[in-house]
């Protein structure tokens, strides 16, 4: 493992090196995307100019080969996760997909009139509308667990919820908005107890924490590789392979058979039954890419100094009185959600983004939280570990400006 040092780390990020509105860019939005290493950019370029073909269908050498990369990027991804079997590695755009993908498959096999699914009330959209789409199709019911002012979940609030009914708990691992890490080894732990399987949303997590679904026991786990430093539109979902023989496709097309007639159809098995139609392939082979860069940097060096980062953010705000951090959990990934009293966060962030300082404003898909905590939305700095503390301070001092014209 090379020393950790983000000013070489940066070197790795071509778009760090630019100014933006004539300051150097301070990119405090890695929770919507984060930005992609060369190593991921010219894995992406080497498909498409050299090995651009399609997969598992061609006998021809192009084929051969880019299909033996791209299931050697789901061998990468069951490694990352530490999922049992690689065939219980589907690939899928994104994780918004793969909860979709879990509620339209499990939900028509498992969920009827009656039942119930449950959520916590610091869910991502994503995390929340295809549940209620399925409980509104099958005449289920929501049912959403409180937090706390801290913006944490309770365990025993958690399990006291879940009843004979419950069929399905899905659950954000780290919050997007209040960066708040979930109990969630407890809490499937206790669902398990009812016998009741647990979906995660890991799109948070993934940068941040060493993830691994085995221990944890996750029947479903669910992430994006753009937020962990790959492309765009692809994406991860984990299930246990007792599900995926259960459910039943997601999408129907090529690839997901094995013969197929007018007068019936034998799918093929997982992953490919869920894989319907040519793959994101470059994103695939990306992906895996941007898994071995991070694994090279090191996830106990990455928590390390994204901790300190958070800590060394939180104390220069907490030393602001016009401002409030919302959500101050004891146990938080590197997300630092916050208002300015008697401002209104678009207005904070349009001059922050003058000073070349790039957070994220709104309610970031996550209206019922706002409405919990009755503001508009927040002003969201998410840091990722190529930022700097040297940036944390121009970005207080940029805030302090701000504050000064608009008050």
């Amino acid at each position: 493992m090379a020393i950790f040092n983000p000013i070489d780390i940066r070197k790795d990020f071509p778009t760090l090196e630019q100014k933006v509105n004539k300051h150097n860019l301070i990119y405090f939005d890695n929770g919507a995307t984060a930005h992609k290493p060369k190593v991921v950019i010219n894995s992406i370029q080497e498909y498409y100019t050299n090995k651009n073909s399609n997969i598992h269908r061609g006998v021809h050498t192009l084929s051969r080969q880019i299909t033996e990369a791209y299931e050697q990027a789901r061998v990468t991804v069951q490694h990352f996760v530490n999922a049992a079997f690689s065939h219980e590695i589907v690939f899928t755009k994104g994780t918004t997909d793969s909860i979709n993908l879990v509620a339209y498959s499990f939900g028509k096999r498992f969920v009827k009139a009656g039942d119930e699914v449950m959520i916590s009330a610091m869910e991502h959209h994503s995390n929340i509308l295809p549940w209620m789409q399925l409980c509104e199709d099958r005449g289920a019911s929501l049912k959403v667990v409180p937090i706390n002012k801290a913006g944490e979940i309770k365990v025993e609030d958690f399990t006291k919820l879940i009843t004979d009914r419950t069929k399905l708990v899905a659950i954000t691992h780290v919050s997007n908005t209040l960066g708040t890490i979930n109990p969630i080894k407890e809490i499937i732990h206790n669902a398990h107890l009812r016998n009741v399987p647990v979906l995660i949303d890991g799109a948070q997590a993934v940068p941040h924490l060493k993830v691994d679904v085995q221990d944890l026991d996750a029947d479903f786990y669910c992430f994006s590789a753009h937020k962990m430093f790959g492309p765009t539109g692809v994406g991860v979902l984990y299930a246990k392979e007792k599900w995926l023989n259960e459910m039943p496709p997601y999408q129907s097309g090529g690839g997901i058979i094995q013969t197929v007639s007018f007068e019936g159809v034998t799918y093929a098995p997982a992953p490919l039954k869920f894989e319907a139609g040519t793959p994101h392939i470059a994103g695939g082979i990306g992906l895996a890419t941007a898994i071995n860069y991070i694994n090279q940097i090191g996830f106990e060096q990455i928590e390390k100094y994204e901790n300190e980062l958070l800590n060394y953010a939180q104390s220069q705000l907490h030393q602001m009185e016009e401002v409030e951090i919302i959500g101050q959990s004891e146990h938080k990934a590197a997300v630092v959600s916050f208002i300015v009293k008697g401002l209104h966060p678009y207005d904070v962030g349009m001059i922050l983004d003058k000073y070349g300082v790039a957070v994220r404003t709104g309610h970031h898909c996550t209206q019922p939280l706002m409405d919990y905590y009755k503001i508009p939305g927040t002003i969201r700095a998410s840091l990722a570990f190529y930022n700097t503390f040297e940036e944390i301070d121009t970005f207080v001092t940029a805030l302090k400006k701000a504050i000064k014209m608009l008050s």
